[in-house]
């Protein structure tokens, strides 16, 4: 007696993905992720946690539709006035910009830390006034923090083309430029996104902190990249 398997057959291959297989790379390739497990999502993302700029993320890596086509990563920013260092390039005077600096002690690798004296230096002299350093940011009432996301790509076009990463907001929303002005406390996620069935590598950069604005003194265009 013989029996006709046909039909259970191809049940079993459509619940597998398209395949006989459960390997991943097989599911992948029929766009189907039921047996790749992906670690990182954006409801458990990878975090990375702010507290100093100007700053700068770099990532290098690899990403793909064999095991998990989306790697998501937090950037939370927390902001510290007393270890902030950056020079704020929205309110410069005479083509010069103010600079917030740490104090140093002691001596690193032979040299001694530079004093500076301020009773040296009284009154404007040629147009040039005394300098104020500091790192005291308790003036700024509502602070907003610059972000700009660079793909830097790998050079390679038909590996770039497949390849994409993006920006979203805390609520998780897709946003729609690769520039965004964060509150100092607030945070974003970074998508990473293959687009084809094989392993892309990927070179990105984050910078954090180019601009360091008070909300009022923000014009249009830049509200209009607030999250």
């Amino acid at each position: 007696m013989s029996m006709d398997v046909t039909n259970e057959v191809n049940k079993l291959i459509l619940n597998m993905g398209g395949s006989g297989t459960a390997n991943p790379a097989y599911a992948a390739s029929s766009r189907s992720l039921n047996y790749a497990k992906s670690k990182n999502n954006i409801h458990n993302a990878a975090n990375e946690k702010i507290t100093a700029i100007p700053y700068q993320l770099n990532y290098k890596d690899t990403v793909g539709l064999f095991g998990a086509e989306n790697v998501f990563i937090k950037v939370q920013l927390n902001i510290k006035s007393a270890s902030s260092a950056f020079t704020n390039i929205e309110n410069s005077e005479n083509s010069y910009f103010p600079v917030w600096t740490f104090p140093e002690t002691g001596t690193t690798n032979s040299y001694d830390t530079a004093e500076f004296d301020f009773t040296a230096d009284p009154e404007t002299v040629n147009d040039f006034q005394p300098s104020i350093i500091s790192n005291n940011l308790s003036d700024f009432k509502d602070p907003y923090v610059r972000i700009d996301l660079s793909n830097l790509k790998t050079g390679n076009k038909y590996i770039d083309n497949w390849f994409d990463v993006r920006i979203y907001t805390a609520n998780r929303e897709e946003y729609a430029y690769d520039t965004i002005y964060l509150s100092i406390n607030d945070f974003i996620y970074l998508g990473f996104h293959a687009r084809n069935t094989r392993r892309l590598p990927y070179n990105v950069q984050l910078n954090i902190g180019a601009e360091y604005i008070e909300y009022l003194d923000m014009n249009a265009e830049q509200k209009k990249l607030t999250a």
